[in-house]
């Protein structure tokens, strides 16, 4: 069974952005996204979408862009322009292939209810974070599943923490 899994990494304080940027240099954990979803399905915002270089979409994947601006469409994506169209072909895509939530925070927020698993690497410092994700460690719906032991990642140490949803919403 394909799930919806939300892939990200966040700081000690839950941090997950700034300037819509990441908040560390990480090569481990960018290696570790590359090949978790090469192949499968990716969903993101259009802010997600424009802070790659050349604001193209990741190869070798499909990408889902959600944008409110109706007039705002992408190459090579596939566009939608309201969140219920945006979860539709979410869980369209999810009976056959896995699907990736990749960010903004807002889209982490909205998904928290509909994904399976989150796939959290946590950062040992603090990345002066301007957006924050919730901590699942204080939510009944989700639980702890799998603690990888932790990486040095260009100076930080990080681990790879997993939560499965109990209840995804569908």
């Amino acid at each position: 069974m394909s799930k919806v899994i939300s892939i990200l990494n966040c700081d000690c304080r839950y941090g997950i952005g700034k300037r819509n940027g990441l908040l560390f240099r990480l090569p481990a954990d960018m290696a570790f996204f590359k090949a978790s979803t090469m192949g499968h399905v990716v969903a993101m915002g259009e802010n997600t979408l424009l802070s790659f270089p050349k604001q193209k979409p990741l190869p070798n994947r499909t990408n889902i862009v959600l944008s409110q601006d109706p007039t705002h469409n992408y190459e090579n994506v596939i566009n939608v322009h309201s969140f219920d169209e945006f979860l539709g072909k979410i869980l369209e895509f999810c009976k056959e292939n896995d699907v990736f939530i990749i960010g903004g925070a807002s889209i982490y927020r909205q998904m928290i209810p509909y994904v399976d698993e989150v796939w959290l690497n946590k950062v040992d410092a603090d990345g002066e974070a301007e957006v924050f994700f919730e901590n699942l460690d204080e939510r009944e719906d989700y639980e702890l599943i799998e603690q990888r032991e932790p990486v040095l990642d260009n100076g930080y140490t990080t681990r790879i923490c997993i939560y499965r949803n109990k209840s995804p919403k569908r």
